[in-house]
Parts: structure tokens; sequence; C-alpha cells
């Protein structure tokens, strides 16, 4: 499509690509190189010397003077009367750039390509071979040659944009590296199905090609939509952040823009490149339609000499720059990258100590998708003065970045909310929001108990990262329950107070059975915690022997729930489980039969207390002279008191003597 049929390694042999002169100035056969010098084969004798670096051209004035402005200036302008000596060390292009450049004054034929275009250009405008000179001199020719040439072929302007790494910033201030990039992208965003793919990446010559040609794809093959991404890799940064810029004004959807980001960042950063290979093969070959055309990497990495291996450890200096570039262009949308992705920019952000505007940036993108996040790419390392062994102020703030992001998404408008929840990521729905913090708690809870084993974690920072999410968040503190034994574990100076606190976080009612049992056997957690937790117990299964009727529906939970639990558990949780259930499983038989004895005496309570109803009565019908006639034997037979008994004797005698009287009357 944008491709001629005659490509080579070292680039195109162009018919209209020869440049030559109509006028020579000196009659030669052409240049001769001796060591570290360039002659002119030609019985005139030189009469200039110009060194660029270590290389010497002898060369004649006149041939010169005739087309450069920059020579006329040097040597009409100098001090000296015979100069003869020139220094051009800051020519851009360097000796292979100037010697072009004398060929062509000479009129010598020039062989144009993709790979000395752009040097050549700056060159010429470093010597102002203008056309005020001569009409068709270098700067005409080599801008007619970028124009119609290289911007309309796609191998051609990588090659050219390649080689514009060494000419900064002739080739900025020329616009190279501007049309380069934007007829990249321009052809980026074509529509693939017009795109042959034996112009994508062809070396005829290539020691390679006749291995890659039987799994190559055909002319008929469909093109991936991410068939440029190889070759855009291979630009350096500061071109590649061009090309995506570009590609953005364009209209690329932007989970391609991503999708290239992190190809690129898994070339060029070590660090990203392991967890991201799976990825990025598994897309090409989801997107590839043809048969054999997953394996077919497209690109110019295997003609640009040197491309092939990559550099696998830059400077620190260079893959920071590369962070704060990816980050920079990362488009704002939602799951444009994975959420791994943008965690192991962080790790290496931190590392490299990234501007910190764009640490924030990153970590609010991070909480953005936090959902997506995986344990082994929390367990970031401290590189700050911290003692503790990973880094857990970061994560809590990326779980405040995740709770602010839910609760603006639950205050947006439902419309808006819907729309959210309806984008796809590599296929796939994104869940409700409700399920977003359940799948935040787990990862939270299991971070906990992997970090709980730091003997350097302040109780303070555990408790709280565990108290951030919100009540609704847990649906079991299983997960919860294993990070504080954990802790505790690790950290056996705890006071009892301290404990108590930590275990404030958990709820024991959100415990399940298994779980209930293993805390009734933990000698760490403080015995108010048992108690709850035994008490917890026995609701649960009061619960379940009323909800008996379910059968074998409710049981299958508790199967799984001891399942993960185990899973998810130390070893040395695990040791004596099994002594602990038994252990369990009297105490219930004990606990039975203590009920049933408390409601044997409860039973007998309430007889001795019916019993005891009716007595007052039965002494109530008895007559006043028996009642009278007790109390009188009770005082005659104590001896406590002895005023009582006279007093008793000396009252009878007082009721007798009446009596006698009246009787002695009578």
């Amino acid at each position: 499509m944008w491709d001629s049929e005659s490509e080579s390694v070292g680039g195109r042999d162009y018919g209209n690509g020869v440049l030559s002169t109509s006028k020579p100035g000196v009659k030669t056969d052409g240049f001769e190189q001796r060591g570290h010098s360039w002659y002119v084969a030609t019985d005139i004798p030189s009469d200039l010397l110009i060194r660029i670096g270590d290389i010497s051209f002898h060369l004649h004035k006149y041939p010169l003077l005739s087309r450069s402005g920059k020579m006329n200036r040097v040597i009409y302008e100098s001090r000296e009367i015979e100069l003869n000596k020139i220094g051009l060390d800051d020519l851009p292009g360097g000796p292979d750039a100037f010697e072009l450049a004398a060929k062509f004054c000479y009129g010598i034929a020039v062989d144009l390509t993709a790979t000395n275009i752009s040097g050549l250009r700056c060159a010429a405008e470093y010597l102002e071979m203008t056309e005020d000179l001569e009409e068709g001199n270098l700067i005409f020719k080599t801008e007619a040659f970028l124009s119609y040439v290289v911007l309309s072929s796609w191998r051609d302007s990588i090659l050219v944009l390649k080689s514009c790494e060494k000419l900064s910033p002739w080739a900025e201030n020329l616009q190279i590296v501007r049309r380069c990039s934007e007829s990249i992208a321009w052809k980026a965003c074509a529509n693939p199905k017009g795109i042959r793919w034996q112009y994508t990446g062809r070396s005829v010559s290539s020691p390679k090609w006749n291995e890659m040609k039987e799994t190559s794809p055909s002319r008929n093959s469909p093109v991936p939509p991410d068939w440029w991404f190889e070759d855009v890799s291979i630009l350096r940064i500061d071109h590649f952040v061009r090309v995506i810029t570009a590609i953005k004004v364009k209209g690329m959807r932007y989970e391609l823009i991503g999708a290239a980001i992190m190809h690129y960042a898994s070339k060029w950063l070590p660090s990203v490149s392991a967890a991201d290979e799976g990825s990025t093969n598994s897309g090409n070959s989801n997107s590839s339609g043809g048969t054999g055309s997953g394996s077919w990497k497209g690109g110019l990495h295997m003609i640009v000499s040197g491309i092939s291996s990559l550099e696998d450890h830059l400077p620190a200096k260079d893959q920071r720059m590369i962070i704060e570039s990816l980050v920079s262009i990362i488009p704002p949308q939602k799951d444009s990258v994975s959420c791994s992705f943008l965690l192991r920019l962080l790790k290496m952000a931190n590392m490299l100590k990234v501007a910190p505007a764009l640490v924030t940036e990153l970590e609010k993108r991070v909480g953005m998708q936090f959902e997506q996040a995986t344990l082994a790419d929390l367990l970031i390392p401290s590189y700050s003065k911290n003692e503790t062994m990973y880094d857990v102020d970061l994560v809590q703030r990326l779980l405040e970045h995740f709770l602010v992001q839910e609760q603006s998404e639950v205050g947006s408008s439902p419309s808006r909310q819907l729309f959210s929840d309806m984008k796809l990521y590599d296929g796939a729905p994104r869940g409700a929001n409700p399920n977003a913090k359940m799948r935040v708690a787990r990862l939270v809870d299991s971070y906990l108990t992997e970090v709980s084993r730091d003997r350097n974690l302040p109780l303070t920072k555990f408790q709280v990262l565990a108290e951030s999410l919100p009540d609704s968040a847990r649906t079991c503190d299983d997960g919860l329950y294993r990070a504080i034994d954990s802790y505790i574990k690790a950290h056996p100076s705890l006071t009892e107070h301290e404990r108590k606190r930590l275990c404030r976080v958990m709820d024991c009612q959100k415990l399940s059975i298994d779980a209930c049992m293993h805390a009734a056997q933990n000698e760490r957690l403080p015995l108010r915690v048992v108690v709850q937790v035994l008490f917890s117990e026995q609701v649960k299964i009061s619960n379940a022997l009323a909800n008996n009727t379910a059968g074998e529906s409710q049981y299958q939970p508790l199967v799984s729930n001891r399942k993960t639990l185990l899973e998810g558990t130390p070893q040395s949780f695990q040791e004596g489980w099994a002594t602990a259930k038994k252990d369990i499983n009297t105490l219930k038989f004990e606990l039975e039969s203590m009920k049933a004895k408390y409601l044997e005496l409860q039973n007998d309570m309430e007889t001795l207390q019916r019993q005891m109803d009716k007595v007052p009565k039965a002494k109530h019908t008895a007559s006043a002279w028996t009642t009278g006639w007790k109390k009188l034997s009770k005082l005659t037979k104590t001896t406590e008191n002895n005023d009582v008994g006279p007093q008793i004797s000396n009252a009878d005698v007082l009721k007798k003597t009446p009596r006698r009287w009246r009787n002695s009357i009578s």
C-alpha cells in the first residue's frame, strides 16, 4: 500500500533518489578513503582540509564555495588570508552526512535512502546549501525526497524518525519529527483492510526472512488492529510520545492506545516486561484472525541494525524519563491499561524517585480500578526511610482513592453510572460497586495477612488499614481474623490492651463456624474475645438447628468456607486442628448436659415455689388459740433471755387470779 517492491536492509534504491549536479566544478572519479582521511580522486591537489571529529576530508574550495553559504562565510570572513583548515565538529549527521554533501558538491551521484536522508537534510541546512547559490541545491532535493517518497511509506517514516534520534535539535527545527509522526499516525489509524502484510517489516535480504516466510501472514489474511505496535516500539521515548499524541488526535480507540503503551513499556522497562508479556501475546493471538498470524511480529526490529536487542538495563535517568513520559500519555479513560501495569509502573516510580505530581496521578489511576489488583502487585517494597518491609502507606492511599472514586460514582447520575458499568475490559463486563468493594475487602485482608509478619509494622498502621473499608464491604471476617492472629503471633510483646484494641476491628458475628472453632482454641486472643466467639458460635448453632429443614443446601457452604479458611491459613494455624475439633465437640456435649440439668433444676424450683405459695394458706386456717400456745411454748423453752420467763409467769398469775375470783363469786 505504502511501500514499493524494491526494499533492502540498508534502505531502498529509488530511481529518483540519485542526486547529481549538472555542473561539476572538479572532474573526479570519486572519493578514496585512506585510514581516517578522505581524498578526492583527481589530479588537482586539494587546498582545503575539513576535520569532523577524527575524520579528515582533503577537498577543494571551489566546489564547496559554489554550493555552501556557510563555507563562503567562514572562508571570506576569516582573518586568515589563506585559510585551508576548517573544523566542523558540530555538523549534524557527522562525517557520513558531510561525505554525501561533499560528493554532491563534486557532482558525484548520491543514493538517497531512508537511513541517510534525515542526516543529509540537516547537514544541508547546516551548510546553508540553498537555492540562492544554485538552483536544485541539496536542501531542495532532500526536502523533495522527504515529502514525496519518505512520508508516503510506513517503513521509511519509521526509519527516518528512528534516525532523527541523533539529530536533535536540527530534526525538530526542520519539522522532520513532526511530519514523520503525523505520517505514522495517519497510517496507523487507517483501515487495516487496505494494508498488505508483506510491506510491514519485510526484508528480502534479511537472514531471518526465509525462516519467517512460512509463518508470516499472507495478503488475504486479516490484519489485527495492533499490527503497528512492534514497529512503533523501537522509537525513542520522546518520539514515541509524539506518535501517540498524533494518534490520539486522529481519534483512535483508547484501548488500542493503552495496549500500545503497555507494549512499549514491556520492551524498554525490564520490571514490566515479565508481567505483561503473557497478556500482550495473548492479545495479539486473539486479535489476529488469520491462521498462523498470531506469531507474526511485523516489525522493523528485524531490519534496523541494533534494534533487535533493545537495552535490557537502561540507566536510572532514562528509565525515569520513560516512566514520566508514559504516565503523561496514558488515556484518561478507565481500563485503558490494566491495573497490574499501573501498579508496576508505580513500583518503579517510587524506586526511581519520579516527580511527586506524576506519582500522585498514577495512584489516582490505580484507585480507579483497584478491584482488579492482585496481592503480588500490591507487595511493593518500601523505598523510603521507614523500617517496614512493604509500603503500607501507599496501599492506604490507593484504598482511599478507590473509596473516593466509589463515592463519586454513587453520587453521579444513574444514566452515567449505568454507562460506566456497561464498559468492557478484555471482553468482560465490569461488576457493580458492592462486588467491587467485596473484592477489595478480600484483597486488603490478604495484604494484611502478608504484611502482618513484618515485626516492624506498627499496630496503628495495621488497624487504620483494616478499618478503612466500611462494614458492608465484608460479609465474612475470616480473612481479617487470619490477619489479626498472624499479627499477634508475629508481635508477642503486645500488651493485653493492645490485643483487645486490635481485636475490636473484627466482628465475631461475621466469623464462620470453622473460624469460631479455631478462635475458641486460640490462646493468643484475649479472653473477652474468646467468650464473644463462643457466644457467637452458640447463636449460629442455634440458628442452624432452627433452620435444619434446609438440609444439605446449607451444609455445603460450611465445607467450602472451611476449605477456604484452611487454604489461606498459615501452617501454624492448622496444627492441632483435629484435636481442637474434638475438644469443641466435647464442650458442646457438656454444654448440652448442663442445659438439661439446668432445665431440671428450673422445674424443681417451680415445684417448690408452688408449694411455698400454699403454706401461708394452711397457717391462716388454724385458730388463734393454737397460735398463741405455740408462741408460749417457744418462750418457755428459751434460756437466752432470763427476764422473759418471770414476765411470762407473772402474766399467767395475773390471768389466773381473776378467773379464780370469778369462779368463787359465781
